[in-house]
């Protein structure tokens, strides 16, 4: 890994960014439903991907504003305001759902399987995200502000609500009944934070988060281990679904928690204490790295086991999509797993000064872009088998992912531009 870390906004505006531009639907949002070589396959708009689209073009406005960024502000600013603007016109269904899906001119499409267009509350929490991104990138008297808190508000409460109360529905990944999942509270943080960072006076959003901090502490992480998902009955401690662990989810929340906590120490009110110091972050992300690489060839697993290896345990008596999507694909390496863990290993090192996270990332960022990196121009090739050669398959939504990538490396691409800067500063330079 270069000490510079100029290769992380290099690629991110050389090679990411330009693959997208082919990508972007005229009048907001971005066309996703890609091959894995490529090849756009479907106009449909799946909100899921068009809120984080929203938000992540925001974040590169602001980047290139802050001069860390040679894009241009004024492009992605307005994309990140159209963006918002498809969501807010086309998804919201008007009870603090979205529709999950849209065709290309934005009507509303049927997902489920009786024809519901409401199915994920991540496609909810994603559009909210998409709303926070947008209200940041509007002039300060602009009538869409007040408008798209509401709605980002109220999509919020209601994913808290349906989430508490175990009746949220959660596709592509279905949470078997009798577990509780790491993903909803997660998602409830870092969304609550994002809308803060748009909105710091909104009281609904600053108690979401304190209430998704205290039920992470108390119900899912513990000192140097976590449940991903956490069965109600402790007979069921030894099923498979409670045995497993996704690492790349641990390491995406770790930095999600410290960015968190940053936002809230950044401000006079912060309602409640962040309860995730960076030690104890940088303890569970060992934790994740010693169960979840792959020490034979590279790159970190996508699910294992508790102690590490093959997730194991006590099969359900019926079968279960989420058991058998854990079985089947248990050990394919996917872009999304290994940039979150890239990012989340370099900023825990350089706050902690763990040499093991450290030489983590090292490892990783070398196997990310020997592995990922299409030769042939198409961005990455973003599923892959075991031994790193592109696998052709679903994973979660059949679209091409346009935010986790572009995400970590902006993010990667500001702590090493911040680190330098702070270095300068204090040689003197």
């Amino acid at each position: 890994m270069p000490e510079s870390g100029a290769h992380w906004g290099e690629h991110l505006v050389t090679t990411v960014l330009p693959w997208w531009e082919r990508a972007v639907r005229p009048g907001g949002g971005v066309f996703t439903c890609y091959s894995n070589d490529g090849v756009r396959v479907s106009d449909d708009l799946y909100t899921w991907s068009q809120g984080r689209w929203a938000w992540l073009a925001a974040e590169l406005a602001a980047e290139a504003e802050a001069g860390r960024l040679d894009v241009d502000a004024a492009l992605w600013r307005r994309r990140a305001i159209e963006t918002a603007d498809l969501v807010n016109e086309h998804a919201l269904l008007g009870d603090g759902t979205v529709a999950f899906r849209l065709g290309a001119g934005g009507e509303q499409l049927p997902s489920g399987p009786s024809g519901e267009l409401a199915t994920s509350v991540f496609a909810d929490l994603f559009a909210a995200l998409g709303l926070a991104g947008g209200i940041r990138m509007l002039d300060a008297g602009d009538p869409r502000r007040a408008e798209w808190r509401r709605q980002a508000e109220l999509l919020l409460e209601t994913a808290e609500n349906s989430t508490q109360a175990g009746t949220a529905l959660s596709e592509p990944y279905p949470v078997p009944a009798g577990y509780a999942d790491l993903p909803a509270p997660m998602s409830l943080v870092h969304t609550a934070s994002e809308l803060l960072r748009a909105a710091p006076d909104s009281a609904m959003a600053r108690g979401v988060r304190d209430r998704a901090w205290a039920r992470l502490d108390a119900d899912f992480l513990q000192t140097d281990a976590w449940w991903e998902f956490r069965p109600a009955d402790p007979a069921d401690a030894g099923t498979l679904l409670a045995r497993h662990r996704t690492p790349g989810h641990l390491l995406e929340l770790a930095w999600m928690l410290l960015h968190s906590g940053d936002e809230a120490r950044g401000r006079a009110d912060i309602g409640g204490t962040p309860p995730f110091a960076p030690d104890r972050l940088a303890s569970l992300a060992r934790r994740a790295i010693d169960i979840g690489e792959d020490r034979d060839r590279g790159g970190v697993l996508r699910y294992v086991d508790g102690d590490g290896g093959r997730p194991d345990g006590i099969r359900s008596s019926r079968p279960e999509r989420y058991e058998e999507l854990v079985e089947r694909t248990w050990d394919t390496k996917l872009w999304w797993v290994h940039v979150e863990s890239l990012y989340a290993c370099a900023l825990l090192a350089e706050r902690t000064g763990d040499e093991a996270l450290r030489a983590a990332a090292e490892r990783i960022d070398d196997y990310v872009f020997r592995t990922f990196p299409d030769p042939g121009g198409a961005e990455w090739l973003q599923i892959r088998d075991r031994d790193g050669a592109p696998l052709d398959e679903v994973v979660a939504l059949p679209v091409k992912d346009p935010f986790h990538i572009a995400r970590s490396l902006l993010l990667l691409h500001r702590l090493a531009a911040t680190d330098t800067a702070s270095k300068r500063t204090n040689t003197g330079e």
